[in-house]
């Protein structure tokens, strides 16, 4: 009997193998002809909307307009500023804005993150709830706490001199006098405005950290504990080493964002009372667009380049190591293990150094403030690990569990607060917000103030204004960062590293820098008053962070896959469409969801490019509802809670893509 002989597979070639490499392959990369393709739109963008305007900004400002005509300077707008009192002003209130509010925002963020990384249920739902200020529009922000603090109509004076926390705050000094003037006094309006930048940003870093709390293997803290360590010590040896990158990454983002801020504080006090809060963009702000000096006002946004590029380096540095081959240790042999150590404390003590002199005003209220929380925390964690020591787990667990409700229940007070109010002054009547009745509940519930807003208003122009920018701005920067984010992270070509730097500078690269040049490009080619300007100039601070979450999610695919549909006779970019897109979901999600949200909430690019009325954006057109001190409380609050809406809408229904593409793009990446 003969056996049939079997025939064996055909061996396809892999695709490196099927072809010798041409001598462009060999200098420019195996796959520099389609990396080209994929990277064009995205490279056009950021070098016409980004760098292009920053070199022209550069010449801008040795210009100075006299008249009808535009003259050469060279460096006198530079050297203005040397004894220009209202620009060192400026600089010392962002610095100050700044530090106060990351101190607080790394210190509060940590405890919330600590408190929710040891709840056993509820944490999902927790998190979401304490997630809500950070996705709330800026604008939104801005006018709720406005009418909080109001004197009059607001209702944290109300609760203060209720509850004795307002008077006893004058009587240890922290309020100079009761009831207090929270934004027209100059001694409390920057407390305050920092206050609502902390509300807004904990979230942000609680998240973040949670997500290295999970990162930090389990077993170091059961080995810890096995060897007798306390809480305390597995903290500061464990957790906070643990928590260093990913800490320094996030205090270095939100102090470039927090350092260049504009929106908020224009909104809550256009930088008064005086110049009392006014930070340097709205210096620049002012000499640009008020004064039409643009020269003088490009100048003040480039002499801080320096500090910013700083900031920018570093975190370039952070973000990039171990990411690219030899990256991680970049550095590492310059300082050794004992000043890498020193180092942030090197900073934090300089830092509190010149806080001290810039504001001594307000240092010693913040360290007290501070103290409370810290101490706090410090004292309920030692009597944990007292009773534990001492074999008395029950207890242990009871002054856990008391703290941490109680610490929980005053964070989701605070979370909860401004939202709570907005939401019953929507439904609140004239009379009843002028006549301070039932200031916790309306009664009865009217929705006058939402008749109002569409009576004799454009309220519904700007909302479908702000719904086609910020839907043909997310469109154009996820399709222009899914094939730019590929490339970076799969195609073979000379220049990749290099210009993955060039998205992590551009992403990081605040609109501060750019808004005056873009200004005068809108202007050049008559684009300013139309919502064509605002597609343009969003993709300027969504494009970059789109493509680089979507490089690290990209690169979190296994190649495998897209190896075995090329060895099928599937092209690469057919192995793109049919493979990778599709499992890049989650991460095309949650890039179309920050990119929707960013251009849902954008102010500045808006205020700056857009003076019509049939034009303006949600954020632009309630600001313009404010006719001097007459402040429309009740439609504010209305419109306040129709734009919050959505965002609010689509953070709940994509939170899980949300965490999963963050985790698997900007940890990974």
């Amino acid at each position: 009997m003969t056996v049939p002989r079997q025939r064996s597979a055909p061996v396809r070639p892999t695709p490196s193998a099927s072809s010798p490499r041409t001598s462009s392959q060999r200098v420019l990369g195996r796959d520099w002809r389609l990396a080209a393709v994929f990277i064009a739109p995205t490279l056009l963008l950021v070098a016409g909307l980004i760098l292009v305007p920053i070199v022209s900004s550069v010449f801008t400002s040795a210009t100075e307009r006299h008249g009808a005509e535009t003259v050469f300077v060279g460096l006198d707008n530079y050297l203005a500023l040397i004894d220009d009192a209202v620009f060192h002003k400026g600089v010392l209130n962002s610095f100050v804005f700044t530090a106060y509010a990351e101190i607080f925002k790394v210190i509060l963020g940590l405890i919330a993150a600590m408190m929710l990384h040891h709840m056993r249920r509820g944490r999902t739902v927790v998190a979401g709830v304490i997630l809500l200020p950070w996705v709330m529009p800026t604008v939104v922000t801005a006018f709720t706490w406005r009418s909080l603090f109001d004197p009059i109509f607001g209702s944290v004076n109300v609760l203060l001199t209720d509850s004795g926390i307002g008077p006893a705050l004058a009587a240890i000094g922290l309020v100079d006098e009761w009831p207090a003037e929270w934004l027209s006094d100059p001694a409390l309006a920057m407390p305050a405005v920092i206050l609502v930048n902390v509300w807004k940003g904990i979230p942000f870093f609680t998240v973040t950290f949670l997500a290295g709390l999970k990162a930090i293997d389990s077993g170091l803290h059961e080995a810890a504990v096995v060897d007798g360590a306390s809480p305390w010590q597995r903290f500061v040896h464990i957790t906070l080493p643990g928590l260093r990158n990913i800490m320094i990454v996030t205090v270095l983002l939100s102090s470039i964002w927090t350092f260049n801020n504009f929106d908020l504080i224009w909104l809550m006090t256009q930088g008064g009372p005086g110049d009392a809060t006014a930070p340097y963009v709205m210096v620049a702000y002012s000499k640009a667009i008020q004064q039409l000096q643009l020269g003088a006002g490009a100048a003040v946004t480039l002499v801080m380049l320096p500090i910013i590029g700083v900031l920018v380096v570093i975190l370039v540095r952070m973000m990039r190591r171990g990411d690219l081959p030899g990256t991680g240790d970049t550095g590492r042999g310059r300082l050794t293990p004992a000043q890498r150590r020193a180092l942030p404390w090197v900073v934090v003590v300089g830092s509190v150094l010149v806080l001290v002199w810039a504001s001594p005003h307000i240092v010693w209220k913040a360290a007290l403030v501070l103290g409370v929380f810290v101490v706090l925390s410090v004292a309920v964690g030692r009597v944990v690990s007292v009773l534990a020591a001492r074999g008395n787990r029950t207890a242990a667990r009871w002054v856990s569990g008391t703290g941490t409700g109680i610490a929980l229940v005053g964070l989701l007070g605070f979370v909860l607060a401004p939202l709570y109010w907005m939401t019953v002054t929507a439904f609140k009547s004239d009379d009843q917000i002028v006549a301070r009745t039932d200031d916790l509940w309306p009664t009865p519930w009217s929705t006058e103030q939402f008749t109002n807003l569409f009576t004799g208003r454009a309220f519904g122009t700007w909302y479908v204004n702000t719904v086609l920018v910020s839907v043909a701005s997310t469109v154009i920067a996820l399709v222009c960062a899914a094939l730019a984010g590929y490339a970076l992270a799969r195609l073979k070509f000379r220049g990749s590293d290099s210009f993955t730097v060039t998205i992590l500078l551009t992403y990081v690269m605040p609109g501060a820098l750019l808004f005056i040049p873009l200004y005068q490009m809108m202007s050049g080619i008559g684009l300013n008053d139309s919502l064509w300007s605002l597609v343009l100039a969003y993709p300027t601070f969504t494009l970059p962070f789109a493509t680089w979450l979507l490089v690290g999610y990209f690169k979190s695919i296994p190649a495998d896959l897209e190896e075995a549909a090329l060895v099928d006779g599937c092209t690469r970019f057919g192995a793109f469409i049919r493979i990778v897109l599709p499992l890049a979901k989650p991460g095309l999600l949650a890039v179309a969801l920050f990119t929707l949200t960013n251009a849902w909430n954008e102010f500045l690019f808006a205020f700056v490019f857009i003076t019509k009325d049939d034009y303006k954006t949600l954020p632009v057109g309630m600001q313009s509802m404010i006719f001097g001190d007459v402040v429309p409380q009740g439609q504010l609050a209305a419109a306040s809670l129709l734009i919050s809406i959505p965002v609010a809408v689509m953070y709940g229904f994509g939170q899980r893509f949300l965490t999963e593409g963050l985790t698997a793009g900007a940890v990974k990446g």
